[in-house]
C-alpha cells in the first residue's frame, strides 16, 4: 500500500502544525520573540548566503545576497553606490521579527531578482510604539538615497505589517513630495490596521492557520501603546487616496484572513490609476513564502517577485 501523502494531505498537515505553533494567547512579547528565533534555526537555509551588517545612524540592518548577485561587494567601500537595491520591511506584528529570522527569505528574493536586499531592523513595540517603525522605514529609504542609491534604483518590499509599512512609507513620501521608488511588492498586506472589516475575517477564519481577527486587533493595540491622540489616518492606507503610487505587486493566500485587505487594496489602487498585479494563491496562508524550501507554490511566488523587481529596475533575470 502506498502510504505517501497526497499534495492536499501534505498541505493540511502543514496547516495543522502551523495552527499549533502560532498560538500566541497568554505569551509575552519576549516569549514570542524567543520562539521565533528558535524556530528559524530549524528551517533549511539557502546555501551561499552573503551577509553584510550595516549601520544607518542609530538603526541597523543587513545586506543580504547570494553568490548569484549581479552586484559586487568591496571590503573597502561596501556595495557600489547607485546600484539597484530592494529595501525590505519585515513582518511580526510590530513586536517581533529580525534580520536573522528573515535572512533566508531575503536571500531567496535576492537570488530570484539578482540584486541585494537591505533588511531593516526597525524599532519594535511595545518598547517603541507608533510612530517609531514608520519613522525608521522613512529614515532607511532616505539613507539609501543619501548614500548614492537613486529612487528609481530602489524597490520596496515587505510582508504582513512590513507590507503595511511599505504602503505607509509610499504614502508619506508622496505627501511630502519626495521621489518615489521604482515599485513595491506586498506579501499578505494589512491594508487597514484599524477597521478590520474585510469579509475574509469571517469567510477564512477556519481556513487560516496563522491569522485571526483577534490577533490582528492586538497588532494595533501593541503598536499604538500609550499613544493617546486620534488614530492616524496613515494606519488605514486602504481608506486613503492611493493615487500617484508606483507599480505594485500584491501576493496573498486564498486561505488567509487578510485576503480582503489585499483584494480591496488592489481594486482601490487600480481605480486610483496605479498599475497593480494581484496574485491570489490557492490553498495558501499568510507569508507562505517562508516554506520555499519545500513548497513549490512558495518558490514560484518568490520567482514572480524576482521577475517583478527585475522589470521595475530593468534588470535581465
Amino acid at each position: 500500500m502506498n502510504m505517501e501523502k497526497t499534495p492536499k494531505e501534505q498541505l493540511e498537515a502543514i496547516k495543522g502544525y502551523l495552527k499549533q505553533v502560532n498560538v500566541v494567547e497568554g505569551k509575552s512579547v519576549e516569549h514570542i520573540r524567543q520562539q521565533m528565533e528558535e524556530a528559524v534555526t530549524q528551517l533549511p537555509k539557502l546555501p551561499n548566503i552573503v551577509i553584510e551588517p550595516v549601520q544607518m545612524g542609530d538603526l541597523s540592518g543587513e545586506w543580504v545576497s547570494t553568490n548569484e548577485d549581479h552586484t559586487e561587494y568591496d571590503d573597502e567601500v561596501g556595495f557600489e553606490s547607485n546600484q539597484q537595491v530592494i529595501l525590505y520591511f519585515h513582518g511580526g506584528g510590530f513586536t517581533s521579527g529580525s534580520c536573522n529570522y528573515y535572512r533566508d527569505l531575503a536571500a531567496r528574493i535576492s537570488k530570484s531578482s539578482g540584486i541585494k536586499v537591505l533588511v531593516l531592523e526597525y524599532r519594535l513595540a511595545p518598547e517603541h510604539p507608533y510612530p517609531a517603525a514608520n519613522e525608521d522605514c522613512l529614515f532607511a529609504y532616505r539613507w539609501l538615497q543619501a548614500n548614492g542609491h537613486s529612487a528609481d534604483h530602489i524597490v520596496l518590499g515587505g510582508d504582513s505589517v512590513g507590507a503595511s509599512l511599505v504602503l505607509m512609507t509610499l504614502l508619506s513620501l508622496r505627501d511630502h513630495g519626495e521621489a518615489l521608488p521604482a515599485g513595491a511588492f506586498l506579501i499578505s498586506p494589512h491594508s487597514d490596521l484599524v477597521n478590520l472589516d474585510g469579509e475574509s475575517y469571517e469567510s477564512r477564519a477556519e481556513l487560516d492557520p496563522t491569522g485571526s481577527l483577534n490577533g490582528n486587533q492586538a497588532i494595533l493595540t501593541h503598536y499604538l501603546g500609550s499613544y493617546s491622540g486620534p488614530i492616524p489616518e496613515l494606519l488605514s492606507p486602504l481608506r486613503m487616496d492611493l493615487g500617484g503610487l508606483p507599480e505594485l505587486l500584491i501576493q496573498v493566500g486564498d486561505h488567509e484572513v487578510l485576503l480582503s485587505d489585499a483584494t480591496r487594496l488592489a481594486e482601490r489602487a487600480t481605480a486610483a490609476g496605479v498599475q497593480v498585479s494581484l496574485e491570489v494563491w490557492e490553498n495558501m496562508w499568510s507569508v507562505f513564502h517562508f516554506l520555499a524550501y519545500m513548497l513549490p507554490e512558495a518558490e514560484q511566488a518568490i520567482s514572480n517577485i524576482g521577475q517583478f523587481v527585475g522589470a521595475r529596475l530593468k534588470i535581465e533575470i
